[in-house]
């Protein structure tokens, strides 16, 4: 009996497996597309933005591995991985109602330090529900299907990303609730903008965690003899981190490579797109924080952000297609590349609505790093070391963003003169270089 047995599942299964992410997106979006600009807002200098932003990799870098470790080994009531999804949307949901209201928690400590301890908490509380959803989807399909079932994954992340970066400029422009606040204040479209995506949140979590079946650890050790092996040789012997480190895949070792650079880039265009955005394209600064303009520009800026993942959504529709015709590893390099190219046009544009153009080849980009690094990978890791290698393979993308967040801002200030925009043009350059070496790596299917 090999892996090849476990069951085929209906694309609506694997919808509801993954529907969590749709909520968890609209949270990550939200912080992406409002973090920097709240923090302006309660006085963070630009070349300190990418520090506070340290809070995601380094929480992440931490907390991913322990998920994936406790929960390769939780079984109860509620499952293996369920348990994980309920605890950290419940925390994501309280960071985010949170999170723009740090304001009004001055009586405590300075607004900042308070806005950055809550980005902390909620990245923290993403990372514990996001973890597991990767495992969830090596555990419940064959081989043949992971390709489908991450890139469905990646198409509900690009649907939540798009809901969350829309909702301030939707909610200003259609509803008619404020954009503007006095100076230290968040708007009150942003601040409604969170409690939606909080409540969306834990809907979705739930919507997964009710309609899902995991396969218990006895009816995962039936379907692989493989598998039986390689859980009962980790079960007669406690594993040191150590022996886990040695025993890492190759082709672990070189997709960190590619993620380093394909992260590094990432981190740079979530941090400075809106300053860049602002100083390049509509001509304020941050120092402007409380200006009509200011708020244009941010808006903006989310519904650039909702653009590319609308396409991420959509192009994750047609990976599966592009992997059969040419490969995993040509379509990740190719997808890459285009990343690579529209992040270096945003140089040359001057207009708020050309910047859509960009976005097209950003949301190609990011609907292949979030498939196809895990589709390649999941080929070589061992089963019952699943969740646990999943979150190892996080530092590969927290490493990055602690490096860009520890030197991008004084790249920014003193090599680029605190010129948003050439952060931009770093992160296309390292982008075109991820997919260059994205065709160096080598797993059980290319050899």
């Amino acid at each position: 009996m090999n892996q090849l047995t476990k069951p085929n599942l209906r694309t609506s299964q694997i919808l509801n497996m993954s529907l969590g992410f749709l909520g968890i997106q609209i949270g990550f979006a939200l912080q992406n597309g409002n973090a920097s600009r709240i923090l302006e807002t309660f006085g963070a200098n630009i070349e300190h933005l990418s520090l506070f932003w340290l809070a995601a990799p380094i929480t992440g870098m931490i907390i991913q591995p322990l998920i994936g470790y406790y929960s390769d080994r939780t079984w109860n009531r509620l499952g293996r991985r369920r348990p994980y999804f309920l605890t950290g949307a419940i925390l994501t949901a309280i960071a985010l109602c949170l999170m723009p209201n740090a304001g009004l928690l001055t009586s405590i400590l300075p607004p900042l330090a308070i806005g950055a301890g809550i980005l902390m908490m909620m990245d923290a509380s993403i990372n514990v529900t996001m973890e597991p959803f990767r495992a969830l989807i090596a555990d419940n399909l064959p081989h043949r299907q992971r390709s489908k079932g991450f890139s469905i994954q990646t198409f509900l992340i690009g649907i939540g990303a798009v809901v969350g970066s829309w909702l301030p400029y939707t909610l200003a422009e259609f509803f008619d609730i404020s954009k503007q606040a006095n100076k230290g204040h968040v708007p009150d479209n942003v601040i409604y903008s969170f409690y939606i995506g909080a409540f969306v949140l834990v809907i979705s979590i739930l919507w997964t965690i009710v309609t899902t079946k995991e396969y218990t650890p006895k009816e995962l050790d039936a379907f692989d003899e493989a598998e039986r092996k390689v859980i009962e040789l980790e079960t007669s012997r406690r594993s040191t981190f150590r022996d886990v480190l040695k025993e890492m895949p190759d082709t672990m070792k070189q997709l960190g490579i590619v993620q380093f650079f394909s992260w590094f880039a990432l981190f740079s265009m979530w941090v400075y797109t809106t300053p860049a955005v602002a100083e390049h394209v509509y001509g304020v600064t941050p120092e402007d924080s409380s200006s009509s303009t200011f708020a244009d520009a941010g808006n903006w800026v989310g519904v650039l952000f909702g653009v590319y993942n609308a396409i991420s959504a959509l192009y994750a529709l047609l990976l599966p297609k592009i992997v059969q015709r040419i490969g995993q590893h040509a379509a990740h390099a190719i997808s890459l590349a285009l990343g690579g190219l529209a992040l270096l046009s945003v140089f040359f544009i001057h207009s708020p609505y050309l910047l859509i153009l960009p976005m097209i080849g950003v949301g190609i980009a990011w609907a292949s790093i979030l498939s196809m690094p895990y589709a390649i990978l999941s080929v070589d890791l061992p089963a019952g070391r699943m969740g646990l290698y999943m979150g190892i393979f996080n530092f590969f993308i927290t490493f990055p963003q602690i490096i860009s967040g520890l030197f991008s801002g004084y790249i920014v200030k003193y090599l680029f003169n605190g010129q948003a925009i050439y952060a931009l043009l770093m992160a296309g350059f390292f982008m075109l270089l991820a997919a260059i070496l994205t065709l160096k790596v080598k797993n059980r299917q290319t050899g």
